[in-house]
C-alpha cells in the first residue's frame, strides 16, 4: 500500500484538498510526484508524509476546513467520528516521565508504547520516530508535540491507539516557537486516513482549546483522559452548530 501510485483526483480526495490546490503543490514542486506529460502521480507513502508536515504547518483556519470534509467523510461510510477519548485510555497515559532530552522522550514513549502489548516492532517504531523528528520537529508550539513515524506503517500495531506522556520537566524538542515541550502525543494507527484525521483532530486541539494547560495542571491520568474528553466533547459541538 505504502509504495501505491494514486492520480491527481485520488491524491487530493485522500488529503480532503481542492484538486487545483493539489495540482499547484505539484508544479511548484512543493509535494512529491511524478509527472507524465501534464498528469502527476504520487506515491503514497511520501504523500502522508508531506500531510504530516504540512498540517504542523497550515493555519487553524484551513486546517478546521480540512477537518470537517474528514469528518463528514467518516460519518457517510461509519455512520459515527471517531473520538480520541475512545483510543487512549487512562492506562497509556503517563503523567511523570523522566525523559530529558529528545531520544530519551522518544524512547520513553515507545517503551510506554510497547507496554501495551499492542506493537509489533518497537525498534523500528522508535528509528522510524527518530526519522521524522530529523525532518522537521513534531513539536507544534505551546509545548505539545505529535509524535508519528515518518513513514506511516499500519502493520506496527495491531490496532489503532494513542499514548501520552507529560514531562517532568519541559524538553527542547524543537518547537518552532523556541519554548520547550512536556506534552508528547503518540499516534500508533492501522489506517492512513485515519491517522491524518487524527493528527488533525489533535493540532486543532491543542491550538483551539484551553485542553493543554488542563493537561498540565491534571494530578493523574485519569484526569488528564477526562480532561480530553471534555475538551472534545465541546470542540465537536462546536462544530456541527
Amino acid at each position: 500500500m505504502g509504495y501505491q501510485l494514486m492520480d491527481l483526483k485520488s491524491a487530493a480526495a485522500h488529503l480532503h484538498m481542492k484538486v487545483n490546490d493539489l495540482r499547484h503543490f505539484a508544479q511548484r514542486e512543493e509535494v512529491p510526484s511524478v509527472r507524465r506529460g501534464d498528469a502527476f502521480f504520487f506515491e503514497h507513502r511520501l504523500l502522508d508524509e508531506w500531510a504530516q508536515r504540512r498540517m504542523m504547518e497550515i493555519s487553524d483556519k484551513q486546517l478546521t476546513g480540512e477537518h470537517q470534509l474528514a469528518m463528514a467523510e467518516r460519518r457517510q461510510a461509519d455512520g459515527h467520528d471517531f473520538h480520541i477519548a475512545d483510543i487512549l485510555s487512562p492506562a497509556v497515559i503517563a503523567p511523570a516521565l523522566t525523559s530529558k532530552t529528545r531520544a530519551g522522550v522518544l524512547r520513553d514513549m515507545t517503551d510506554f508504547a510497547d507496554s501495551t502489548g499492542l506493537l509489533y516492532d518497537p525498534e523500528t517504531l522508535f528509528v522510524e520516530l527518530q526519522a521524522r523528528e530529523e525532518v522537521a520537529s513534531t513539536a507544534a508550539g505551546g509545548g505539545a508535540a505529535f509524535l508519528h513515524p515518518r513513514y506511516h506503517d499500519p502493520y506496527l500495531f495491531q490496532e489503532t491507539f494513542l499514548a501520552l506522556g507529560r514531562t517532568v520537566r519541559p524538553v527542547f524538542f524543537g518547537s518552532q516557537d523556541g519554548t520547550g515541550t512536556d506534552l508528547f502525543f503518540l499516534i500508533c494507527c492501522t489506517d492512513h486516513t485515519l491517522h491524518l484525521h487524527i493528527l488533525a483532530r489533535l493540532c486543532l486541539l491543542a491550538h483551539g482549546t484551553t485542553l493543554l494547560e488542563e493537561l498540565r495542571e491534571a494530578p493523574d491520568g485519569e484526569t488528564m483522559h477526562a480532561a480530553i474528553k471534555k475538551a472534545e466533547d465541546e470542540f465537536l459541538g462546536h462544530m456541527q452548530r
